[in-house]
């Protein structure tokens, strides 16, 4: 099943998730995982692999972060070839205040914001798809 590409229907139907939990953003150099860590999200980068964790196991690892996010995920199906919606909702952040890092799935964008900014970062995104009741 392929996702949604008109902007217009992505906005209408957009709502916003807030995921348990506390995330951090880690690198390790040498590009290997430490036995049992499962990262909700990678990316291999020439400095070394990025891991999306728990805030809990980075901790535990004893591993180094700056940035404690909320996850907020994007329940409308947008297709990987769908243009604009990335750069609505980093603008609606951004007039905010908000910094945002986006992870796209195959069925769902996911949002990373600094914790304290969450809830103000959801009203962003409810107002950005009903602008009408706002």
């Amino acid at each position: 099943m392929t996702g949604e590409t008109s902007l217009s229907l992505l906005l209408r139907n957009l709502s916003a998730r807030l995921n348990p939990g506390d995330y951090v953003f880690c690198s390790l150099p040498d590009h290997s995982l430490p036995t049992g860590l499962v990262p909700l999200g990678s990316f291999r980068e020439q400095e070394g692999l990025t891991v999306i964790l728990e805030r809990q196991d980075a901790q535990r690892l004893g591993l180094a972060f700056g940035y404690v996010a909320a996850w907020i995920t994007l329940d409308v199906h947008s297709s990987l070839a769908a243009v604009g919606l990335t750069a609505a909702f980093s603008k609606a952040l951004a007039e905010a205040g908000i910094s945002c890092n986006v992870i796209a799935g195959y069925y769902h964008d996911h949002l990373f914001v600094a914790r304290d900014d969450a809830e103000r970062a959801l009203a962003a995104l409810r107002q950005l798809a009903h602008p009408e009741e706002h």
